[in-house]
């Protein structure tokens, strides 16, 4: 296998974070997104949406997406157990990585992408450039903000973000929380219980993978 990777990005973060945690040694192809290798024809040939990560398995297919490739290394490697161990931890593991993907990273990436001039003609990945609107930038901000209020109330009542037992959702949000500090938002600040979470979970290390 061979891990197609970015080394600042954070979705490849939380993939290098996973295979930390279970323990693997996967060796890394550097996709330098800076010099636009995501786009060039050979890598494009391997993932038409030119994002990474990108796993490449030994017989030869090609997974693209972080939970993806987090679920395909989960199946051959079970243990330690990071979706859940029965029904209902599987499902809340779930639940709250999705929460975080599809209203937590929007909303960070709505903000970068609209704001940032390192992403001019860029404000969506992949091959099709697509033209920045500032104007989606305080709404990324709120919705951000909706976001983390969210998730400090969860983790008020959790000591993980899906329970009891550190899974693959707090890896999700741990690279998001890090993630949003590349627009100045500090999603820790003011709410304790979150903070606390971070620093618990950042102590691990496998984040440093």
């Amino acid at each position: 296998m061979r891990l197609f990777d970015f080394e600042r990005a954070p979705n490849p973060r939380r993939v290098r974070i996973f295979i930390a945690e279970k323990n693997l040694d996967i060796p890394r192809v550097a996709i330098d997104l800076f010099a636009m290798e995501q786009l060039a024809p050979e890598f494009l040939a391997i993932n038409p949406g030119g994002t990474v990560p990108v796993l490449e398995t030994d017989d030869g297919i090609y997974i693209s997406e972080s939970i993806a490739i987090c679920r395909y290394l989960e199946s051959l490697y079970p243990e330690p157990a990071l979706f859940g161990t029965e029904a209902r931890s599987a499902a809340l593991v779930l639940m709250w990585n999705n929460i975080c993907e599809n209203e937590g990273y929007p909303a960070v990436a709505e903000i970068l992408r609209n704001l940032s001039p390192g992403f001019h003609q860029r404000a969506f990945p992949g091959p099709t450039d697509f033209a920045q609107i500032p104007a989606l930038v305080e709404r990324g901000r709120c919705r951000a903000e909706q976001f983390f209020a969210r998730i400090e109330a969860q983790l008020s009542s959790s000591e993980f973000l899906a329970g009891e037992s550190f899974s693959v959702a707090d890896i999700t949000l741990l690279a998001l929380v890090d993630f949003s500090t590349w627009v100045d938002l500090d999603a820790a600040a003011g709410r304790p219980a979150l903070d606390a979470w971070h620093q618990n979970i950042s102590a691990r290390p496998s984040t440093n993978a």
